[in-house]
């Protein structure tokens, strides 16, 4: 069974920085893209960041673009989103997500139809 389990989140004050982690198990690690997404109540979930299983290329959200990194960890089978600056309207709860179909992670159509997801680990940003 494909298990993730989000881990890193908490209080950060705005311009603060915060390391998320995802840890996986069930699945051939490098054949699957594994992505971040994040929720903020009252709003759609939206893609954060993700990298793809076969070759490590990283990609992000227009909105992301320099603030966030995605990195993996081949021998531990865990993905990381490094964040800096981070803002008050980072605040949500960052869930990670697996699946073998890298197109399905371009396009919030595609969102429902990913497998596997993890519980979610809170971020709040707050002064």
């Amino acid at each position: 069974e494909v298990q993730l389990v989000e881990s890193g989140g908490g209080l950060v004050q705005p311009g603060g920085s915060l390391r998320l982690s995802c840890a996986t198990s069930g699945f051939i690690f490098d054949s699957y893209t594994i992505g971040w997404f994040r929720q903020a109540p009252g709003k759609e979930r939206e893609g954060v960041s993700w990298i793809r299983g076969r070759d490590g290329s990283t990609y992000y959200a227009d909105s992301m673009e320099g603030r966030f990194t995605i990195s993996r960890n081949n021998d531990k089978n865990t993905v990381y989103l490094q964040m800096n600056n981070l803002k008050p309207e980072d605040t949500a709860v960052y869930y990670c997500a697996a699946d073998d179909r890298f197109r399905y992670f371009g396009r919030s159509y595609y969102y429902p139809l990913l497998r596997n997801w993890g519980q979610g680990t809170q971020v709040t940003i707050s002064s």
